[in-house]
């Protein structure tokens, strides 16, 4: 699990970095349990609150998995991922690649999703409507649209979901989705979202694939005037 942590990021990044050195010292291994939230508050030095958001951003990217109850886990397969900043691929591209693979994969969605893969969305949906920073909000936007992929139980739909939530680290797009971003879009994208869970719980695919491309296809006039 290498995720480079952005100076940007401030105590998450620390959290972040020190999740590193624990696995590398301790040459962890996928599936291996990882510390306590409390832990990583005392020997990180930061909240417990910004803990849960480092391990939120963790969680989305696919690094690792939290399960009620029982801890935190580095996810199978998860290996050294992309520096930040070095996959070269423009938010244009991101957005062509998500259009091109999210709205096809709803009717597989709402084939193949169980009532726990209703529960992750409505866990991720809640936490972007509780988010209270741009960063929280990202980050569960991210965590839902990977619930989707999840949702699907193909795995190299996952694969592709990880890869562009990777290439959502980029510079360029977190400054541009980050200036796009106010109030009134956050609800919209809000809004977007509802629909798009409820879409699948009601198990209707063409109202599941249209959901997601109106979107997709508003997020990118958003953030690249199109």
């Amino acid at each position: 699990m290498t995720e480079s942590a952005s100076p940007a990021l401030g105590g998450e990044a620390r959290v972040i970095e020190f999740l590193e050195r624990q696995v590398t010292e301790l040459r962890l291994n996928p599936g291996s349990k990882l510390p306590t939230e409390r832990e990583l508050a005392e020997h990180s030095g930061q909240s417990r609150t910004t803990v849960r958001r480092a391990l939120g951003m963790l969680e989305a990217r696919g690094r690792i998995i939290r399960h009620v109850g029982r801890g935190t886990f580095l996810a199978p397969g998860s290996g050294p991922g992309p520096e930040p900043g070095t996959t070269g691929i423009s938010p244009a591209d991101i957005m062509a690649a998500r259009l091109l693979v999210e709205p096809p994969t709803m009717p597989l969605v709402v084939t193949a999703a169980t009532q726990a893969d209703f529960a992750e969305m409505g866990r991720c949906l809640r936490g972007g409507e509780e988010a209270e920073s741009y960063t929280e909000f990202e980050q569960w936007d991210a965590a839902l649209h990977r619930s989707f992929a999840l949702a699907s139980h193909n795995g190299l739909l996952v694969r592709i979901c990880d890869l562009t939530n990777d290439a959502r680290h980029e510079p360029l797009w977190g400054k541009l989705k980050q200036n796009s971003f106010t109030p009134e879009r956050r609800d919209e994208y809000t809004r977007d979202h509802r629909a798009i869970v409820a879409a699948l719980t009601d198990r209707d695919a063409t109202v599941a694939q249209a959901a997601m491309r109106d979107h997709l296809l508003r997020v990118r006039r958003y953030l690249l005037g199109e």
